[in-house]
């Protein structure tokens, strides 16, 4: 399937005036850390605290006029993002999402007027039931990562980075099933090809990452983690967003979930940021020492869209449970 940056000019025009233009700013106290410029995209502004509006608004704004419903599986954002955009057009959604997703996200799509159901512990068995709901009952499905216009709707993203600042470096991508990674690297490739991309995920249960190393889409065990929206599979019979990512992608690096409540903490006390776990990684891989920038290097916090209580835990240093193991607590210190 062909993917270029005119699909993601296209999408511009499509998301212009409401989920797009979030802010774009400096973190004094990261480049006071790093002796380098590090700037924060903002995608936890958007309307539904997550940068998914972009992709959601585009896919549903491609349905053809007869469509009735839609639906999809999702970590959280990303059924969020469809729940809002249907609503704007009057259409149904069912939202499949599995066990591991945290309360807060569920009922924030419920709140959206989407209805919700719970299958199974992975997203994989999610998917599977949304499909399932395409063949019993009519609905068009709207992949959170494999679909061209949700892809292109995210590249917006890195279409609004470089044109604000053409002089980055790097730009560190959270890495789920790929739709953001894809969107932004192939924008941000196609007008500088010196910009180095760069996949940022948790070390437990990374599919992107194990796909590219591997060559093709592999299955991975699907745990509990702080980075919940970059948890699930990247569908065995991936067609766009495996390719994209391997082609475009110069490198991908896990990092820890202590690294993540680390990196949390400094978005939190340093910046003013309530960040989810996954909008972090990017920072936890350069506070981690696990890439070094080199130039002004850019990060998308992708939302906010985090369990209160858990972030509680986590800016007061408590000790945190996570499925079957527990992250000792740590203090915030400058």
């Amino acid at each position: 399937m062909e993917f270029s940056l005119a699909d993601i000019f296209a999408a511009r025009q499509v998301i212009r005036h409401r989920a797009d233009a979030t802010p774009f700013i400096p973190s004094p106290g990261m480049a006071a850390r790093t002796g380098h410029e590090i700037l924060l995209k903002l995608e936890s502004l958007q309307p539904i605290g997550a940068f998914k509006l972009r992709g959601a608004m585009n896919a549903i704004a491609a349905l053809p006029e007869d469509a009735t419903g839609v639906t999809c599986c999702s970590t959280g954002n990303h059924g969020r993002g469809v729940a809002y955009a249907a609503a704007q057009r009057g259409l149904r959604a069912v939202i499949c999402m599995s066990s591991l997703v945290p309360q807060t996200k569920i009922d924030g799509i419920r709140a959206l007027g989407a209805e919700v159901k719970i299958c199974g512990a992975s997203q994989d068995e999610a998917q599977a039931e949304s499909l399932r709901l395409v063949g019993s009952e009519g609905l068009v499905e709207i992949s959170p990562f494999d679909d061209p216009h949700v892809i292109a709707g995210h590249g917006t993203i890195g279409l609004e980075m470089v044109e604000a600042r053409p002089d980055i470096s790097a730009i560190l991508v959270p890495l789920s099933g790929g739709g953001l990674a894809a969107g932004v690297a192939v924008a941000a490739k196609s007008i500088n090809p010196r910009i180095r991309l760069i996949g940022i995920t948790m070390d437990r249960g990374a599919a992107m990452h194990a796909s590219i190393a591997a060559g093709h889409p592999v299955e991975v065990e699907e745990v509990a983690s702080l980075a919940d929206s970059l948890g699930g599979g990247i569908g065995m019979e991936n067609r766009l967003s495996f390719p994209l990512c391997r082609q475009y992608l110069d490198e991908t690096i896990l990092v820890s979930e202590e690294e993540i409540r680390d990196a949390m903490q400094v978005l939190y006390f340093e910046d003013r940021i309530v960040a989810e776990g996954a909008s972090a990684v990017g920072i936890a891989a350069i506070l981690s020492g696990k890439f070094t920038p080199e130039g002004p290097t850019a990060t998308i916090v992708t939302g906010r869209n985090v369990d209160m209580a858990m972030f509680h835990l986590i800016v007061s240093g408590e000790d945190i449970a996570l499925g079957d193991v527990t992250l000792k607590g740590r203090r915030y210190a400058a």
